[in-house]
């Protein structure tokens, strides 16, 4: 059987660097760059590619990608301070969730989880 080591989901950017200082300015760190071809940002459970794509090539598309956090209200302050804009925020049966998109439009949310 083939051992797989780790996972990681690639996202097609525009501006690599824009999309880099996003995603660290939400949490994640920069694991691994390879110029202006690759890179790999990183935080507890995900690893996220980031790949130039360019035109219609750039977004995810219908992807979504979500982070189980412990406080929403941390969150907020957080998208706040970095000048992220919520697109939307719901008290769900599973938890909170705060909804905001990435440079290049692909839907993220924070959630904090309610554990039943």
């Amino acid at each position: 059987m083939l051992k797989i080591n780790s996972t990681n989901v690639t996202i097609m950017v525009k501006d690599m660097i824009r999309s880099i200082q996003f995603y660290e300015s939400i949490g994640l760190t920069l694991k691994q760059l390879w110029g202006d071809h690759y890179a790999m940002v990183e935080t507890a459970g995900i690893t996220i590619g980031i790949h130039p794509g360019g035109g219609d090539h750039s977004g995810s598309g219908t992807v979504s990608v979500g982070f189980m956090i412990d406080d929403i209200n941390e969150a907020k302050a957080l998208l706040e301070n970095n000048n992220i804009t919520a697109t939307s925020e719901d008290d769900g049966k599973s938890g909170m969730y705060l909804h905001f998109k990435d440079p290049d439009g692909t839907i993220l949310y924070f959630v904090q989880p309610k554990w039943y």
